[in-house]
């Protein structure tokens, strides 16, 4: 899949469709809790797959349960679809 640049009324209408996603500072991020910190992880573990996958990979951040992400495409220096993608790919881990 290409890299497309969205706009802010792209932004928008694909925020729209996702779940408890923000942008912060630029970029499409969400927070993530667990019971335990062995679920953190293996969540971490899937999100690292699937980011392999569709070749898009997100920075992570660990505090003990609580998992963030942060998506930009990083050589457009904007949001793109690929990151809207990895975001709805990343709560239908949660849905499995």
């Amino acid at each position: 899949m290409q890299y497309i640049r969205l706009n802010e009324y792209e932004i928008s209408e694909n925020l729209k469709k996702l779940n408890s996603w923000q942008i912060l500072e630029g970029r499409l991020t969400k927070e993530f809790e667990f019971k335990t910190f062995k679920e953190a992880i293996s969540f971490v573990n899937k999100v690292a797959d699937l980011a392999d996958q569709i070749n898009h990979h997100p920075d992570i951040t660990i505090n003990f349960t609580k998992v963030r992400l942060s998506v930009t495409t990083h050589f457009t220096k904007c949001l793109t679809n690929k990151d809207f993608e990895l975001a709805e790919k990343t709560d239908c881990i949660l849905q499995i």
